[in-house]
Order: structure tokens, then C-alpha cells, then sequence
């Protein structure tokens, strides 16, 4: 497959798909794959799930695109259901995850800008990642995805995932801070959970609170489901002024939100913000029909208990070697001895094993399977995977 015309911005692996369905993925000779990856936690419902290939073929027919110069009937339809899963006020449809948070940065800017600051400062963590346009990567502390961008390091404080303490000497330290921003797991950054889990959510919003800060959660790859609840938050009393998601959301078609409430609510006017394609019809419809397939909770539920029996299978297997799980429900990260050498388990996990997993923060292998797994497919994800790293203790 030639790459010739494409600019070589990515390190893509030697291999193509030629379909999907559920759980599997096929090259054009039919050889299945087991995605435990889903496209980087995107098609939740796994590939080419019926519901949403349904509603995605009938607004394809219909209606594609008219732009947000008019109503949109099935953008309001799915801003009023993602708002109710997420216990929101309002929704701006994007495009993709670093979108919605440009969005929520712009949000935090000018929530500042109307108490007088004239460059306001927000708190974002070690080993984050928010995207890559210049003010989400600005906030993004991947140093490979910032080199040589010239990023916006003034606009922001960084402090260690997961510790309080240091949140409160920064607000002693600075007068112009405006906002929090944290991902609730640490998808990029390692799987990385705090150390009193979802808590840690609920005491930064205390102290959002106390400073009148925004409280502002990135769950573009936590959110719809993943993590066993619609939005990751919601396995704690936290609610967010700010909450963006993506990924999920459409299930492979691209889409992005930004919602808010209270104090957030009504800072975007008419011009302040858009997007040319935010919320077509067809992305809407699409958000709505993943919405639906959700709902009922059954999925999410099967989500924690195939996302804890992969871990605990995992640490089962393998713990004598120093192996530990951690993660929440289809957020799943295996972390291997720091001193192994993990450079080559994605291409061996493809080529030996017909699995297809993915390598963060240099020693934790990432699995973001299917929602909707079977428990046959992950014994087979277990399976797999231990006779891929066993023979490397």
C-alpha cells in the first residue's frame, strides 16, 4: 500500500482492514483480528454496530449537511439526550475531541475575561494530553507532541496528576488562575488513575468552588460508556462547570461535544464560537442512535464486568512477574515491569497473536475493547495476550 501522496505524520503499521464487525477486524484476504484497541477507544459499540450503520445509511439518504446557519431538528434531539445522560445545561457539537476542548479552553478564557483578568491562567496535569491544535497541545504535556510548536506554556500551570495539595499552593501562589482541566483517567499519559480514585474529582471541584475557578473535565476518551458509567464523573458526587467528550460519541463517525452548566452556562453568545460542520444532521442523528444503544445501561454493565475479569484474569496470570492492572471498566491498562522492554509488543501482538492492543507511557499496555465484548472474545483477549508476554519473563 502506498503512502507516496500522504505527509508522514503518522508511524502507521504495516497493515490495513478491509472490514469490521462487532469485535473483529478483516484484511482484504479475510484474516480476523481481535481489536481490543476499537480505533483508540472511538467505536465503542464495536465496528459496524447495526443500530448506527442504520441511522448513519437512512440521514445519508435524507440529509447530510444545511449548516448551523438554520435549526438542526436532530441536533437538538441529541444535544437534549447527551445533555440528560451527562446532567449538563447545553451542548456545542464539534468535530472531534480537541475541538471540544479548544472549546472549553476558549470557555475558560472568556469566563475570565469577564472577571477582569487580562491573561488568566489554568491548572492542567503532568502526563496530560487535550490534542493538538495550539492551545489544547499548550495544555497537552506529551513533550514529542509539542516539540517545536512554540506552545502557549504562560497560559498554564502544571502540577502532578492526582495531588491536591499541590492545586491549593498554586492557588496561593497565583491570583490569575481560572480553571482546572483534568482528564479523569489519564488515557495518553498511561492509564493513570488517582490514587483515592474517582475522590479526587469530587475534592477538585471543592476547590474549584472556593476559588471560583471552573471546574472542567476532558472525558473524550472516558466518556460514553467506557469507563462503566456514561461519563466517568459520574463514580463520584463531582459535577463539572465544563465537560467535553468525543471518541465514542459517534462510534467511529467523527464528532465532538463541549457541554456546560451553572456558572459556565450562557458565556458562548451568538458569533463567539461555531463550526462550518458541528452537529450536521448526519453527525447528530448518529450521536442520538449511539445515545439510544446505551440507555438502558446493560452495555455499561457488561463494560465493568468483561473490563474487571480482563484485569483481574491479566493479574491472575501474570502478577508473579511484577504485572498489575488498573483502570475502570473498558479503560484498561496492564503495566509491565518498568525495565522490560516493550518496543515491539504492538507489532507482535498483531503479527503473532491477531490482536490488536496499543503501548502508553512507555510500560503499560492499553486495551480499549468493545463495550459489548463477549466473555468468550475476552478470554480470548487474556489468552492472547499471556502468550504473547509470558515468554518474555
Amino acid at each position: 500500500m502506498s503512502a507516496t501522496y500522504l505527509m508522514p505524520t503518522y508511524n502507521r503499521q504495516p497493515i490495513s482492514f478491509n472490514r469490521g464487525s462487532g469485535s473483529w477486524l478483516y484484511t482484504k484476504d479475510e484474516t480476523p483480528y481481535l481489536d481490543a484497541l476499537t480505533g483508540i477507544a472511538v467505536c465503542g459499540l464495536g465496528h459496524c454496530h447495526p443500530k448506527v450503520t442504520e441511522a448513519i445509511q437512512q440521514q445519508a439518504a435524507t440529509l447530510v449537511h444545511t449548516s448551523n446557519l438554520f435549526g438542526i431538528d436532530w441536533q437538538e434531539r441529541a444535544g437534549e439526550a447527551l445533555c440528560h445522560a451527562a446532567q449538563m445545561d447545553s451542548v456545542f457539537f464539534a468535530n472531534s475531541g480537541t475541538e471540544a476542548n479548544e472549546a472549553a479552553l476558549k470557555l475558560a478564557r472568556l469566563y475570565a475575561n469577564q472577571q477582569g483578568f487580562k491573561r488568566p491562567k489554568g491548572i492542567v496535569m503532568e502526563h496530560s494530553f487535550h490534542g493538538r491544535t495550539l492551545l489544547s497541545l499548550s495544555a497537552t504535556a506529551n513533550p514529542k507532541a509539542r516539540e517545536g510548536f512554540y506552545t502557549l506554556d504562560e497560559d498554564f500551570i502544571r502540577v502532578p496528576f492526582g495531588d491536591i495539595a499541590a492545586i491549593e499552593q498554586a492557588a496561593q501562589d497565583h491570583d490569575d488562575i481560572c480553571a482546572v482541566f483534568v482528564e479523569p483517567i489519564q488515557g495518553e499519559g498511561g492509564l493513570n488513575t488517582a490514587a483515592n480514585g474517582f475522590t479526587y474529582l469530587e475534592q477538585l471541584q471543592a476547590v474549584c468552588d472556593s476559588h471560583n475557578w471552573l471546574f472542567m473535565l476532558d472525558e473524550v476518551q472516558t466518556g460514553n460508556g467506557r469507563t462503566g458509567k456514561y461519563f466517568a464523573y459520574q463514580h463520584s458526587n463531582a459535577r463539572p462547570d465544563v465537560l467535553t467528550t468525543a471518541k465514542g460519541l459517534g462510534n467511529g463517525f467523527p464528532v465532538g461535544a463541549c457541554m456546560v452548566r451553572g456558572r459556565a452556562n450562557g458565556l458562548f453568545g451568538a458569533g463567539s464560537h461555531g463550526s462550518t460542520y458541528g452537529g450536521t444532521p448526519l453527525a447528530s442523528r448518529v450521536v442520538h442512535s449511539v445515545y439510544e444503544v446505551l440507555a438502558d445501561g446493560s452495555i455499561m454493565d457488561n463494560a465493568v464486568t468483561e473490563g474487571q475479569f480482563i484485569r483481574e484474569s491479566m493479574v491472575d496470570a501474570l502478577g508473579q512477574y511484577g504485572v498489575s492492572a488498573r483502570g475502570a471498566g473498558m479503560m484498561i491498562g496492564i503495566a509491565l515491569p518498568e525495565e522490560m522492554d516493550c518496543s515491539s509488543l504492538v507489532d507482535r501482538a498483531r503479527d503473532e497473536q491477531k490482536l490488536i492492543i496499543n503501548v502508553t507511557g512507555s510500560h503499560v499496555i492499553r486495551l480499549l475493547p468493545p463495550l459489548n465484548m463477549s466473555r468468550n472474545e475476552s478470554s480470548q483477549v487474556v489468552e492472547r495476550l499471556v502468550n504473547l508476554l509470558k515468554p518474555s519473563f
